[in-house]
């Protein structure tokens, strides 16, 4: 059977599986008269049949194997053999060894380098076999995910895992056994799977919460946090000390808080993951903030600005001199929105330098400081030095304290352009905030040049966007900020495996500019309320919330995470 299967040509076997008609075929074959390469190649570019579909024929093709991963179990001792960065990277899984001969589960079973990396790893021969790439994610998942029962067959195998049990249970564990805990195979593959899993859920933190009775794990997705399958108490400890033994930080301390850091190797590069710790009631409660080294730096133009508020920013990125702010909460992006506005200006006859905490992406040309408070090194301090540097720019990371903010502000009045962050709720708000901690308004009037507030909405999934019409309160909740008719149409994601059930993929800035005129100046000069600063204000302001219905209206996002986001920025 297998012989007459080899015989057959590849795009006969995809006609017979119904991946493909003999049309496709054909104008495929067409082109190879002119195109050397393999016909399944040409197949695929042509989108007659999918990459999967391809692996599948080339494997029956070739005499290899299918296996049904439905209902297959994996001793523990076979998981461990291979660790969870290579069965992630190149999406394979570990079945069986057998006289120094591993079987392994494969969607693509013609890559060389993965067979002789899995040869390396385990000190065996491999035997492939071909497996379907939706039954192998979730095999996956089942075996090198985190929750418990999956974690407590691998720490040991089958006959040993009351011993292993017992081992775990409770969480008061000498340094000695948690040192020796945290080094075991298995648990490096479940701490790794976790950290995998949250990066290919394009996660920016991930935390680690103590209960009485479990330990929940979260990951924060564009901006909102999702629950993962629990873990076992019993495991909590050695969790944490393997996390702690990675970021290099004390695992004998457990009541005090504690910073660590570690550079972590993910499918597509490096990720640098920031630790912390804190004691809770029920043990150390840790989060990971996940900063992907590899990902490209948005440009100022993508960041979803509408035109006239990019106009506006522009001109304020134009000055010679002078401060501009950026506000928002924790995690609105307002260091993207300033490494995007550098970026935009950065030329080679400007010298530029920032002082941050920390420095999250790495600027050509630009000279980037890191705070280090325990030696000494604040905000006020870095800006001091950076002074005596003769530069043209400068960017501080965050306007914390009365002493950053009267430096900055006098860099400014002395020829500087000077960027910086606050945490306000508005633009109008920063005003306000600066001179509540001390600065006179008129310095502040004079030196000021504009401030741009934002929030962060998130974006409609693509692969499951659809229309839908609005009910009547959405309606007249929309005309509270726009006139809109009932012929209105709206999109939402109906949630597919792409977005993870949410019908959200990504997200986009709502913000706005208040650029400050000659008028608002005055204003600003006599320590004014925010009512009086959006009096004086340019008439072409677009405020966060009609931004947001606009993007709402060009199907960028929903008018309920708009409306999530106007309530903070009202209750602010």
């Amino acid at each position: 059977m297998i012989a007459s299967v080899r015989k057959k040509r590849i795009g006969q076997l995809l006609c017979e599986k119904a991946y493909l008609d003999d049309l496709g075929l054909n104008t495929a074959l067409e082109r190879q008269k002119t195109d050397q390469r393999r016909i399944g190649d040409i197949l695929v570019e042509l989108g007659h049949v999918s990459q999967d579909e391809l692996h599948e024929a080339l494997a029956l093709q070739a005499g290899i194997e299918r296996v049904d991963l439905t209902d297959i179990s994996v001793p523990g001792e076979v998981i461990s053999l291979v660790p969870a960065e290579l069965v992630s990277k190149y999406n394979v899984l570990p079945l069986s060894r057998d006289n120094g001969r591993i079987s392994l589960a494969m969607t693509d079973p013609f890559q060389p380098q993965v067979i002789e990396d899995i040869r390396v790893v385990t000190g065996c021969l491999v035997k492939r076999y071909y497996a379907n790439p939706s039954d192998l994610e979730n095999a996956i998942l089942k075996f090198y995910g985190s929750n418990v029962a999956r974690m407590l067959d691998n720490l040991a195998p089958a006959e040993h895992r009351a011993e292993a049990e017992e081992q775990l249970e409770g969480i008061d564990f000498s340094p000695a056994k948690l040192h020796e805990l945290a080094r075991q195979p298995s648990l490096v593959n479940l701490v790794n799977l976790i950290i995998l899993e949250a990066i290919e859920a394009r996660a920016s933190d991930i935390h680690i919460e103590p209960f009485e009775s479990e330990v929940k794990i979260k990951y924060r997705i564009d901006g909102i946090l999702v629950e993962q399958s629990p873990s076992s108490k019993k495991l909590h400890a050695a969790i944490i000390s393997r996390i702690k033994i990675m970021a290099d930080m004390n695992i004998a301390e457990r009541f005090v808080p504690q910073d660590g850091h570690i550079e972590f190797t993910g499918k597509n590069g490096r990720i640098d993951i920031r630790v912390s710790t804190v004691p809770t009631v029920w043990g150390e409660a840790l989060e990971m903030r996940l900063l992907d080294r590899t990902a490209s730096l948005i440009q100022l133009e993508e960041l979803g600005m509408a035109d006239v508020t990019l106009d506006g920013w522009a001109k304020c990125l134009n000055k010679t001199h002078g401060i501009v702010l950026v506000t928002g909460p924790t995690g609105c992006g307002k260091t993207t929105t300033l490494y995007g506005s550098l970026r935009k200006i950065y030329r080679p006859g400007v010298k530029m330098i920032t002082v941050e905490d920390p420095v999250e992406y790495q600027l050509d040309g630009i000279n980037q400081m890191p705070i280090n408070p325990k030696r000494g090194l604040t905000f006020a301090q870095g800006l001091r030095h950076i002074l005596r540097h003769d530069p043209d720019i400068i960017m501080v990371g965050e306007i914390r304290d009365r002493e950053t903010a009267d430096i900055a502000i006098r860099a400014a009045l002395t020829g500087h352009l000077v960027f910086s962050t606050l945490h306000t709720n508005d633009a109008a708000g920063a005003v306000t905030r600066l001179i509540d901690m001390g600065l006179e308004p008129f310095l502040l009037a004079s030196s000021l040049e504009g401030i741009l507030a934002q929030r962060l909405v998130r974006k409609i999934c693509s692969h499951c966007r659809e229309p839908y019409e609005p009910d009547e309160n959405l309606l007249r909740s929309l005309n509270g900020a726009v006139n809109v008719g009932h012929e209105l149409r709206l999109y939402r994601g109906r949630g597919c495996n792409e977005c993870l059930k949410t019908g959200y993929s990504g997200r986009v800035g709502i913000f706005e500019l208040l650029r400050v005129t000659p008028k608002m100046r005055e204003v600003i000069g006599h320590k004014p309320s925010i009512e009086g600063i959006l009096r004086a204000a340019a008439s072409d302001r677009l405020d966060m919330v009609h931004d947001g219905i606009a993007k709402v209206l060009k199907g960028l996002t929903t008018p309920e995470e708009v409306f999530r986001v106007a309530r903070t920025i009202e209750e602010d």
